[in-house]
Formats: C-alpha cells, structure tokens, sequence
C-alpha cells in the first residue's frame, strides 16, 4: 500500500510459484528415480528403456518441483512418469517425494467410471438377475399416495383390508413409460401404423390399460397382429384391424377378355 495526495492506493500482485534452480536443475536426480520405479513396476533391467526424454519442469506449492519425462513402456502412449523433489533448503539434499506414472494430455485412458445402474439397458435383464429400484427411485411413489390421488375412499379401503403394492408408478414413471410406448415400434410413427388402415382405438382388439393411461394405450389381443400382446398406442395400427373388410373378388378365376375388333383376318388355304 502507498499514499499519494491523501489517497490510500492498494496493489494486488497476482500470486506466482517460483521454480527453485536447484531443484530444477536435478533432472539427473529426477530421471533416476523414474527410471528405478519403472523397474519395480516392469521388471529390473526395464526401466531405462521405459523412461523417456524430459518434457518439463512444473513448480508447486511450497517450492517442491515435479519432472516429467515420457513413458516409453508400450500401452502407454502420451503417459508420463512424474517425479516430484524437494529441499529444505540450503546444503540439504534434494529429496524424492513422490514418482508416479501419470497421464499427459493426448494419453490414452479408460473411459469415465459409469455405476452399473447407470449401464444397464432395456434387454440386459437375464433369467435369475436382479434389479432392484433403488429405494428413492422418481419413477415410484407410496401406493397409498397415488390411490389417494385417484380416489381417497379406495385409499381407505385399501388400507384397511392391507390391499395394494407398497410402491407404484408416479407422474413421472407413467411420464416416461408413455414416451417410450408412443416413440417406440408401436406408436403412431413407426411404418406399420403409417401404412394401416385405421388406428387401435378403434379395432375390437385392443384391451385398454388401466389408470391414467387407458385413454392414451392398451394391449392388442390379436393372435394374426404383430403386436399381438404388447402395448401399443390407441394411434397405432397394422392391417389386422378388426374393421378391415376383404374387396370381394369372384372364386372363379376369369381369363382376361382379348378383343379382336379391326384385325384382320389371315385368308384360309384352299
């Protein structure tokens, strides 16, 4: 701080790391304890092929300074092997704190850690696997509050003769089960429905589903539909509709009429 004409001025210097010349001077020191963990890791004899040229030389806090050097060891392009020295000052010796192997910026690495239940897809389910909803899932909510929603005199009944399921699908369950219904191979884009001849909601098959959803989906009951059993859109369709009505043909088949009008006719041989 300053004064200048009875102004009191303050100066923020941005805060910098100084790199220590001794210690940014000991690659010699730096690149032999990279190349004595290589060989711990890669066998004795390894690791001076396995420690390469010296990329840099990084400050840290506290006036420690790492190296880095490249890996050579196959498997690992773009990695390097980091060592961190330091000193206590004056005649002390420079001392090895830390060797690592680490990667650089265009080194090949695995992919980000993914929680399996994050990873589990639609049709990933095997016969005795088990997947269970996780106790806050937002799909569900208590059966009791959903009821509730609906009808609270069947709520109370339901309580009292300890009817129901625990958990069932909430706003957004049913949000997110009706999306993936109506985009899915049976809603009303797919090219079955383009092609049919009238929607479900209005074919004798369909079994509307209970709940919020009956307007909007069912279960097709035709054995001849390919969606025979499935959930489908009342805005889907296929050609198994129970309102289509076959173009009467005759049973006989009939040879096509040939006219003969204007042609003439070869003269017979007497």
């Amino acid at each position: 701080m300053g004064a200048q004409g009875g102004t009191i001025a303050t100066v923020t210097a941005a805060a910098t790391v100084e790199t220590p010349a001794r210690l940014a001077d000991a690659v010699a020191e730096a690149r032999a304890a990279a190349v004595d963990e290589a060989a711990v890791e890669l066998g004795a004899g390894a690791g001076e092929e396995a420690v390469g040229e010296h990329l840099d030389v990084v400050p840290e806090p506290g006036g420690a300074v790492t190296h880095l050097f490249a890996a050579r060891q196959g498997g690992y392009r773009g990695w390097r092997w980091s060592v961190t020295l330091a000193c206590a000052g004056g005649e002390e010796p420079v001392t090895v704190s830390e060797v690592a192997l680490l990667p650089g910026p265009d080194a090949v690495v695995a992919p980000a850690w993914v929680p399996w239940q994050e990873r589990v897809r639609p049709g990933d389910l095997g016969v005795g696997d088990l997947l269970p909803a996780a106790p806050d899932d937002p799909r569900l909510v208590s059966a009791h509050v959903a009821v509730e929603e609906e009808d609270p005199e069947v709520a109370t009944v339901a309580r009292e003769v300890e009817l129901g399921r625990p958990r069932v699908l909430g706003p957004v369950g049913r949000a997110e089960a009706a999306g993936r219904w109506h985009s899915g191979p049976h809603g009303p884009a797919s090219d079955m429905a383009r092609g049919a001849p009238a929607p479900c909601g209005t074919c004798g098959f369909l079994l509307p589903v209970a709940g919020s959803l009956r307007a909007a989906f069912g279960v097709c009951g035709n054995e001849f539909s390919p969606a025979d059993g499935a959930v489908v859109a009342v805005d889907f369709g296929c050609g198994a509709h129970s309102d289509v009505a076959a173009e009467p043909v005759s049973p006989v088949t009939v040879a096509e009429l040939v006219y003969d009008d204007g042609v003439d006719l070869e003269p017979q041989e007497s």
